[in-house]
């Protein structure tokens, strides 16, 4: 049986907890989708995220060297985020978790509507 560490350094308790949110994996696969881009056009793909949390989850995954903020010295200051290589490295798994899911999605659908009824 396959252990997992009870501390700290647990690398896949940690690597978990930081993409585990849904804004993470959203923003990560809006900026492999779309490459490059603004503040601004991030939220817009997404969708549903405030600003406040964006700006969280980026500057999460801008610590943990998945993505990478370009401040241009301009008036008003241009900001654009884009994957890096760490990024790019992930992107074939979370795309395997999304196709999982859109391969799933019915089975997993069915099986909600009919333990609600019990």
């Amino acid at each position: 049986m396959k252990q997992f560490l009870h501390e700290k350094d647990c690398p896949i308790r940690d690597v978990i907890s930081k993409l585990g949110d849904k804004w993470s994996l959203l923003a990560l696969t809006s900026l492999e989708a779309n490459g490059t881009l603004r503040f601004s056009e991030l939220q817009k793909s997404i969708g549903d995220v405030s600003q406040r949390m964006l700006t969280v989850t980026l500057r999460s995954l801008e610590a943990d060297g998945f993505v990478r903020r370009t401040i241009y010295p301009e008036v008003p200051p241009r900001v654009e985020y884009c994957l890096t290589g760490l990024g790019h490295d992930l992107m074939p798994h979370i795309n395997s978790l999304i196709n999982w899911a859109l391969d799933n999605m019915q089975a997993i659908m069915d099986s909600r509507k009919s333990n609600k009824r019990r």
